[in-house]
C-alpha cells in the first residue's frame, strides 16, 4: 500500500513542476523588453502550449535550430537560463547581433555551424554541407517553419545532426507549414512541405514518431497559397510533430 502514497506525491510534483514551467514563459512572454510586434503573434503561434506539448523543461539542454529573428529565443532563453541551457545553429546572425547582447540572454550559445549553410545563385532552397553541432547528449532539439527551405540532402543533414547530438530519448520538435500530400513543387507552395515526406525522413535520420498536435490546424487554409500572401499570412496550416531518439 506504500506505492499508492508514492504514485501520489510524484502526480503532484509533475504538476508543480508543469505549472512553474508554465509561470516562467508567460514571464518571458510578458517580459518589458520583448518586441510588440513579437506579443502580436502570440495567439497564431500559441507559444506556451507548443511548447508544453513538445514537453520543455527548465532543466533542459535545448538546440534551436534557424532561430531567424529570434522569436521563440526570447521565449526559450529566460526559461531555460537558471537551470538548463539554450544553444542555437545554422543562421544565427540575427540572434547573436541582436538578442545575444542583450541582458538577460548572456548565457546563449551560438554554435558556430552557420557558414554551412548558403542559397546557391538563382536556386530556391537552401543547401547545407556537412556539419557537426559540437554537442551531444542534448535533451530536446527543436526548430520552427524551416524545414521546407531545404532540399531532401539538406533536410536530412539536419536531422541527421539532430540526432547525433541528442541523448537517447531525447526529442525532436518540428512545426512547419503544411503542403498537400504529394503535390508538386510550384510558386504557391514553395514555402510549405508534405507532413508525411517529413516524417518519412525523420524517421529515416532513426527517430521514432511519438506524437503530433492539432494547435496549429487551420481549416480555412486551403493549402493553395503562398504563405506570405495577404489572405493566409498568420494564418497558415501548420504541422506540430514530437519524434524521439530511441
Amino acid at each position: 500500500m506504500k506505492l499508492i502514497p508514492f504514485l501520489c506525491l510524484m502526480f503532484f510534483a509533475a504538476i508543480a513542476q508543469a505549472g512553474e514551467i508554465d509561470a516562467k514563459v508567460e514571464a518571458a512572454l510578458a517580459a518589458e523588453g520583448r518586441p510588440a510586434a513579437d506579443a502580436e503573434r502570440d495567439r497564431n503561434r500559441k507559444p506556451l502550449q507548443t511548447l508544453e506539448f513538445f514537453g520543455l523543461e527548465d532543466d533542459m539542454r535545448v538546440l534551436e535550430l534557424l532561430p531567424g529573428g529570434g522569436w521563440y529565443t526570447r521565449v526559450l532563453a529566460p526559461v531555460l537560463a537558471d537551470n538548463g541551457k539554450l544553444y542555437v545553429a545554422l543562421g544565427t546572425r540575427r540572434v547573436a547581433e541582436n538578442i545575444a547582447p542583450l541582458p538577460g540572454f548572456e548565457k546563449i550559445e551560438i554554435l558556430e555551424t552557420s557558414d554551412n549553410l548558403r542559397r546557391p545563385e538563382g536556386q530556391r532552397l537552401y543547401v547545407m554541407d556537412e556539419f557537426d553541432f559540437g554537442v551531444e547528449d542534448l535533451d530536446m532539439v527543436l526548430t520552427f517553419r524551416n524545414v521546407h527551405n531545404f532540399g531532401e540532402e539538406g533536410r536530412m543533414r539536419m536531422h541527421q545532426a539532430s540526432f547525433d547530438a541528442i541523448r537517447s530519448g531525447g526529442v525532436y520538435g518540428i512545426v512547419d507549414h503544411t503542403r498537400r500530400h504529394m503535390e508538386r513543387d510550384d510558386f504557391e507552395n514553395r514555402r510549405r512541405i508534405d507532413p508525411v515526406l517529413v516524417i518519412k525522413e525523420v524517421q529515416a535520420a532513426g527517430f521514432e514518431f511519438v506524437d503530433y498536435s492539432d494547435l496549429h490546424f487551420r481549416a480555412d487554409d486551403e493549402l493553395e497559397y503562398e504563405v506570405g500572401r495577404r489572405s493566409v499570412s498568420g494564418n497558415t496550416d501548420r504541422f506540430t510533430f514530437l519524434f524521439r531518439k530511441p
